[in-house]
């Protein structure tokens, strides 16, 4: 049965992007056991059915939105069903994101356009299109799924981190800019995590398998970590917390990283 949460969100709206697999799956599936209404938003339909079946079978309440958020016309659509049905949503999950390893001069342009469009255009255009709604009700929380990436430049990751890097610097001044208000904007900074992202990534054309692609913490730890936040919000928190030292990393031992960090993509590279 669902549980009553200890504040605020039982029967609240949800809104869940990236949710047919991985960390936005689970955190569907956590938020729903919390009493929210959950909106699934992703691209394939047919993953989308089965959580929402498995979601239901807990009495969890669910929709999906099919959606391809790599094109703004598919946005608008979904913010438009969902205000039309709903009229107002408490909770959006920026989780939908695409990464590509390798050397960032062999990425076609096809794939880093359809990276910049899901990492950063979506992520920024459901932020501003729920925030309006979320301020005229002066009640609201919008999670951004980031990653240490963000803050610590990577070789075979250019274009993926920058986007994370983006999503960091966007999140903390619209964070400050709602102090003092019910408004609450947050990012996630995650480090490696257990799911299909790696595959998925190596799929793409030129694409290589990431080295971490084994490590990291499960989808399911991610979500715990996001409903924590849901009840305690802050800016920012880190997946596993001891990847908070990140931003220090960088600025301490850069000049390391330019010397070796070379030879992890080197070694995944095939022999030319």
């Amino acid at each position: 049965m669902v549980k009553t949460p200890k504040m605020n969100w039982f029967n609240k709206i949800a809104v869940i992007t990236g949710a047919s697999s991985g960390i936005g799956a689970a955190t569907a599936r956590n938020l729903a056991r919390h009493g929210l209404k959950v909106i699934l938003v992703a691209r394939r339909r047919e993953r989308l059915d089965l959580l929402a079946d498995e979601i239901q079978k807990f009495d969890g309440q669910v929709e999906i939105i099919p959606a391809d958020l790599s094109k703004e016309a598919e946005r608008e659509r979904v913010y438009t069903q969902v205000q039309a049905e709903y009229g107002h949503v408490d909770v959006l999950v920026n989780n939908a994101g695409l990464g590509w390893y390798g050397y960032g001069i062999e990425m076609p342009w096809t794939i880093a356009s359809e990276i910049l469009q899901v990492n950063v255009s979506a992520a920024v255009h459901f932020t501003l299109l729920f925030l309006k709604k979320m301020r005229s009700h002066d009640s609201g929380h919008i999670i951004n799924v980031g990653s240490i990436s963000g803050s610590l430049p990577s070789q075979g990751v250019a274009l993926y981190g920058a986007t994370k890097s983006f999503l960091d610097n966007f999140t903390t001044a619209l964070y400050r800019e709602l102090v003092g208000t019910r408004l609450h904007v947050s990012v996630v900074r995650a480090g490696p995590v257990l799911t299909d992202f790696c595959d998925t990534a190596a799929n793409l054309e030129g694409g290589l398998h990431l080295p971490t692609e084994r490590m990291g913490v499960t989808a399911e730890t991610i979500a715990n970590r996001i409903w924590r936040l849901l009840e305690h919000p802050r800016r920012v928190i880190y997946v596993p917390s001891w990847l908070g030292i990140t931003p220090y990393v960088e600025s301490s031992f850069g000049w390391l990283i330019d010397r070796l960090g070379p030879l992890l993509l080197r070694a995944q590279s095939p022999q030319k």
